[in-house]
């Protein structure tokens, strides 16, 4: 299904296009009660009848609500109309980290930059108790004024953040069903490769990865196949 210029969900009306995924059809929008400029995200009609899907896009939605940071995409709202299952956020103008890496690398002031701020969102989330499970280049957005914004909360899992008085971080069977792999396979930690229970360390183990891939220009494990990038990473 694709939304045409006009089209109402809500107060919010479609302006245009502005990418696909497996997991959803992004538009420009008009927030008609506050006049702002937003984006929509809504479920393709194939994908809006797989309950594991649906599931997941209420999940990401939820995961995001519970999360206000700079660094993090905001979520403004989430609705349903004529059938269409919707959530809106603020509306970003510029790259993903994946396109301004396809270019060639990227000068070593602005990837620190860059890694220090999805650090921040990431702390943020884990003091949350939420673990992203997908940190990589297409879902860390690079807007025109300088920030960086981490996306794509949709195979996040959350538990309740640790009492004050925990001194330790066990490994969280509330956030993954054994023997479960999910993620990019080139980003995974270890244990989310092998199918295992992951924390916080898992989104860390991403994050350096991604940060070997800011400065040398290629990702730390690899293999002809995803099989064999797995075994690179286990190894």
């Amino acid at each position: 299904m694709t939304l045409a210029s006009g089209t109402r969900l809500g107060p919010y009306e479609i302006v245009a296009p502005l990418g696909a995924g497996g997991m959803g059809e992004v538009y420009r929008a008009k927030d008609t009660r506050l006049g702002r400029e937003v984006a929509v995200k809504v479920l393709p009609d194939d994908v809006a009848k797989d309950a594991h899907a649906l599931s997941r896009f209420e999940h990401e939605a939820k995961a995001v609500a519970a999360l206000s940071h700079p660094n993090i995409l905001a979520l403004y709202d989430v609705g349903e109309a004529g059938g269409v299952r919707f959530a809106v956020t603020e509306l970003l103008e510029g790259e993903t980290l994946r396109s301004a890496l396809a270019r060639g690398l990227l000068p070593r002031k602005k990837v620190l930059d860059i890694a220090t701020k999805v650090a921040d969102a990431l702390s943020s989330a884990h003091e949350k108790g939420i673990v992203h499970r997908d940190v990589k280049p297409e879902n860390v957005f690079l807007t025109k004024d300088g920030r960086a914004k981490l996306l794509d909360f949709g195979i996040a899992r959350q538990r309740p953040p640790a009492a004050p008085a925990d001194t330790v971080t066990p490994t969280l069977t509330a956030l993954s069903e054994p023997g479960v792999v999910v993620g990019t396979v080139a980003y995974m930690s270890p244990e989310q490769a092998r199918g295992e229970a992951v924390d916080f360390r898992s989104d860390q183990f991403s994050l350096g990865t991604l940060l070997y891939e800011m400065f040398a220009g290629r990702r730390p494990f690899g293999g002809g196949s995803p099989t064999e990038t797995l075994a690179a990473i286990l190894r």
